[in-house]
């Protein structure tokens, strides 16, 4: 009997270990499963400024640089004046990109429907005033930096 057992403890642990093999997955499943996990419309970080970068909440993080971009920006324009033959005030938006790089573009959004003024001279003050500004870190997905728009309403005051 002893013979018995030895042979079928042997060949119950030769079969048994086929049942603790675990198949590894591949590169290509594993970047796969990765992908599907990423959330492709929003960046892991956004982009920021060292005066927000000890904040870490996401969100405070977030409105914080917008602030600071909108004071910046504030401050560079509202030093220009645009003068017409009556007082007006209107909304433009702007389109505010951040290339990976750290560069920023800017690019007014006229509105089909806002009051007359001359189109070609704002946007020739905007790219000549929005310039020269302070070091600002792109946004980041998956630790990778990346390039990002978003639209800053800027009030525009004509006299």
């Amino acid at each position: 009997m002893s013979k018995f057992h030895s042979v079928f403890f042997l060949f119950f642990f030769l079969v048994s270990c086929q049942y603790f093999e675990k198949s590894i997955p591949s590169e290509e499943e594993l970047l796969q499963k990765r992908l599907k996990e990423i959330n492709w419309k929003e960046v892991t970080d956004y982009p920021s400024v060292a005066e927000c970068d000890s904040i870490l909440d996401k969100d405070q993080q977030k409105a914080c640089f917008f602030n600071y971009l909108s004071t910046i920006i504030h401050q560079k324009m509202a030093s220009d004046s645009l003068s017409t033959p009556t007082k007006i005030m209107d909304t433009l938006d702007v389109r505010v990109t951040i290339f990976p790089d750290a560069t920023l573009s800017f690019e007014p959004i006229f509105k089909k429907d806002s009051v007359s003024y001359d189109k070609q001279k704002i946007d020739s003050l905007i790219k000549s005033r929005l310039t020269d500004f302070p070091k600002i870190e792109p946004a980041l997905k998956e630790g990778i930096p990346v390039k990002t728009q978003f639209i800053l309403p800027v009030i525009i005051k004509m006299e």
